[in-house]
């Protein structure tokens, strides 16, 4: 299908290409490759929003009371201390061939 691009940049949809996409006020605009992709864009409007708070039965004061809460500082767990070994290290000893060698080269 062709659709013309006016002296201001407008376009014109083909009615098939709004029609099949539903109804949509808005697009996100992206060029990629040398081409125009349009993705329609749901935009929620506050009587949408309202609307779902009221059926989630959530208050202005639970509201309030979540943003507090998101925008609190987040304490940092305190690092522990390490505990101190229960055991005591040891020394590795010599291997044998390594002692022997060290022998026969002096």
């Amino acid at each position: 299908m062709l659709a013309k691009i006016t002296s201001k940049n407008q376009l014109t949809l083909p009615k098939s290409v709004t029609q099949a996409v539903g109804a949509t006020e808005y697009f996100d605009v992206e060029a990629r490759a040398g081409q125009i992709i349009l993705t329609p864009v749901r935009i929620q409007r506050g009587d949408a929003v309202r609307a779902k708070l009221a059926e989630l039965d959530l208050t202005d004061a639970d509201i309030a009371d979540a943003v507090a809460w998101a925008r609190a500082p987040q304490a940092t767990p305190a690092l522990a201390a390490e505990p101190e070994a229960s055991y005591a290290v040891t020394p590795a000893k010599p291997k044998k061939a390594a002692a022997k060698k060290a022998q026969t080269k002096a």
